[in-house]
């Protein structure tokens, strides 16, 4: 799929079929994530890929915005490990840039996504952490929630002429 469709088209979706995300495609979605940028390229990401579905009810019990995941074949949670960063500071830039790259990889491969935010409100972090068994010291920023859509992407135009500014505000 070309990169602008991917970009244009991406759209929340909530709802799936019952068809699973295969182990290639799942692959795929991951090295894209892992090809974003990171300050001073460190990486410090790390992702835990749910399949099990009474694991996935759980979150959709666990997360207040995540009740599709009870329907979805994969959540994908973006995670950090700041001991890794030259710069711990920076943990949620190079993860949400890695999770765009999830959401434009699995658009690119026809399947269906939902970015759920958890960071920084603690009674959204803990409760998946607490299921996921994520060690405390690595930092959680959201989880995606994927899977084949059965509903239709389509093209919305967003641009707004307005929010843009040149050579200062």
């Amino acid at each position: 799929m070309d990169v602008f469709e991917a970009i244009f088209t991406r759209r929340s979706i909530r709802e799936f079929t019952s068809e699973d995300v295969s182990d290639a495609d799942l692959e795929t979605i991951l090295r894209a994530a892992m090809s974003a940028p990171s300050a001073h390229n460190r990486q410090p990401w790390h992702f835990v890929a749910v399949r099990d579905k009474d694991l996935l009810a759980q979150i959709a019990e666990a997360h207040p915005y995540a009740k599709m995941a009870s329907k979805a074949p994969l959540a994908i949670i973006v995670c950090a490990n700041p001991a890794e960063a030259k710069e711990p500071r920076y943990w949620q830039q190079d993860c949400t840039a890695a999770l765009q790259n999830i959401l434009l990889a699995a658009r690119g491969k026809n399947l269906g996504t939902v970015w759920c935010g958890m960071h920084p409100l603690e009674d959204r972090v803990e409760p998946i952490r607490h299921l996921l068994k994520i060690p405390a010291d690595i930092n959680i920023l959201a989880l995606v929630v994927v899977g084949h859509p059965a509903q239709p992407f389509s093209e919305a135009d967003r641009f707004k002429a307005e929010k843009i500014h040149h050579n200062g505000w």
